[in-house]
C-alpha cells in the first residue's frame, strides 16, 4: 500500500506556480480541461472542501457516500478532493482498473493521523492481557485502512457518525467491552447517550506507558477510547452554546458528535453532516441555527438556505486545514497528468489489506 507520509510533498509534480497561471487563469484551464476529461474522470468533493475546489465537484456529500459513489461510476479516474483515508477507501471499493487520484498527498486527516497500526497492535495486546472479557474493537471510518484491516482481522466492524449507535449496541451483544478509536468524542458522546456512565469509559493515550492505564482499570472499565479527536471540532466549547442561547434563544444549536460532550450535552441537537443537512433543509423558513461543524459547511448551508439564519458556533475561523491543502492548482495539476496518460498521486491499497478492511466495512453496512 501506498504510504502517503513517505511523501510529505508536491515537489514531484509538474508544478503550476503562481508565475505560470494565476489563480484565475488555473480556473478557466480547470474548467476546460475538465470538460475535455469529462468521460474519464470523475471529481468527487467532500463538504469541507473550499468553494474554489468544490466548484469543480461531479458528485459531493460525505467520505463514505462519496467512495460508494464511486463505485457505481464506470470512469478510470477518480479525483477525491478530500483527505488521505477518504482516498483509500474508494480504491477499496472501486474495480480493479480505476485509479484513485489525491490531489495532494500531504492532505490527511489530524483525527486519523492520531492512531496507527503499531500502536493499535501494542494497545490491544495490553487491553487483551488486563481482563478475560470480550472485547470487540470498533473503528470510526476516519482512519487509515490499516485500522480498518485490523477490526476486520478481529471481528470488529466500522462505524460512521450516521450509524455508530446501532453498531455500538451490536458490539455489546457480541462481547464484554469496547474498544473505540480514533475519535474519542463519538464514543463518548454515543455510549453516553446509550445510557453508559462516563465512569464506565477510560481514555487510552498511545504516547503513554500502557496507554496511562492500569490493568485495574481496564478490567474495571465497559468502554476504552482512544485518546484521538477532530481538530476542528474540539475548537467547539460549551462556553459558546450558553453564549448563544443567552443572546439568541430563538437559535437551535447543532453539532458535530465529534465535538466534546459538554458542548454536545449542551447543545439542542447533534448528528452526523447529513443529519445537520437534512435538519436544516427541513427546517422552515425563517428558522436560525448555529452550527458546530467544519466552516466551508457551515458557510455553504448560508448561501444554499438564504431563508434561513444559520452561522457558525465559533467566532473563530473552524476550518478544516489539511482539506484546504487541495487547491485548484493541484486538481488542474493532477488533470494535466491524466491528460499526457501520466497519472500522479495515485492511490492504491494492497490485497490483504483491503480484504480484511472490506470484511469489517460489509459488516457495518449489514447491520445498518
Amino acid at each position: 500500500m501506498l504510504n502517503l507520509f513517505e511523501e510529505k510533498s508536491n515537489d514531484h509534480l509538474p508544478l503550476i506556480s503562481e508565475k505560470e497561471l494565476s489563480d484565475e487563469q488555473v480556473i478557466v484551464e480547470l474548467k476546460k480541461i475538465k470538460e475535455e476529461l469529462k468521460d474519464r474522470v470523475v471529481v468527487l468533493g467532500h463538504h469541507y472542501q473550499q468553494d474554489d475546489v468544490f466548484q469543480f465537484a461531479d458528485v459531493t456529500g460525505d467520505s463514505l457516500k462519496l467512495a460508494q459513489d464511486a463505485a457505481g461510476l464506470d470512469k478510470d479516474y477518480i479525483i477525491f478532493c478530500g483527505v488521505h483515508f477518504m482516498a483509500e477507501t474508494t480504491d477499496m471499493l472501486v474495480a480493479d482498473h480505476q485509479k484513485v487520484i489525491l490531489p495532494d498527498l500531504r492532505a490527511g486527516c489530524s483525527m486519523a493521523d492520531m492512531a496507527n497500526r503499531e500502536q493499535i497492535d501494542k494497545a490491544w495486546e495490553f487491553i487483551s492481557s488486563s481482563t478475560n472479557e470480550k472485547i470487540v474493537p470498533i473503528t470510526y471510518i476516519n482512519c487509515a485502512a490499516t485500522l480498518k484491516a485490523f477490526v476486520g482481522e478481529k471481528g470488529g466492524s466500522i462505524c460512521t457518525s450516521s450509524n455508530a449507535r446501532s453498531i455500538i449496541e451490536w458490539a455489546f451483544k457480541e462481547g464484554e467491552k469496547l474498544l473505540f478509536f480514533p475519535d474519542q468524542h463519538l464514543g463518548r458522546n454515543t455510549c453516553a447517550q446509550m445510557g453508559i456512565a462516563l465512569e464506565d469509559m477510560v481514555v487510552y493515550n498511545p504516547n503513554m506507558l500502557n496507554g496511562g492505564l492500569s490493568a485495574d482499570q481496564i478490567a474495571k472499565a465497559k468502554v476504552i477510547l482512544w485518546y484521538g479527536y477532530c481538530s476542528v471540532h474540539q475548537g467547539f466549547t460549551a462556553n459558546q452554546v450558553e453564549k448563544i442561547k443567552k443572546e439568541k434563544p430563538e437559535t437551535t444549536v447543532i453539532v458535530h458528535p465529534e465535538c466534546s460532550h459538554d458542548v454536545v450535552k449542551a447543545s439542542h441537537d447533534n448528528g452526523s453532516t447529513a443529519y445537520i443537512i437534512n435538519k436544516i433543509k427541513e427546517a422552515p423558513a425563517g428558522s436560525s441555527f448555529a452550527v458546530g461543524t467544519e466552516i466551508n459547511l457551515v458557510n455553504r448551508l448560508a448561501q444554499n438556505f438564504p431563508d434561513k439564519e444559520i452561522i457558525s458556533l465559533s467566532p473563530y475561523q473552524c476550518l478544516c486545514t489539511t482539506m484546504y491543502r487541495v487547491r485548484p492548482r493541484w486538481l488542474l495539476a493532477s488533470f494535466r497528468a491524466i491528460k499526457e496518460d501520466k497519472p500522479i498521486n495515485i492511490i492504491q491499497v494492497d490485497k490483504e489489506t483491503t480484504e480484511l478492511s472490506l470484511k469489517a466495512l460489509n459488516k457495518m453496512l449489514e447491520l445498518s
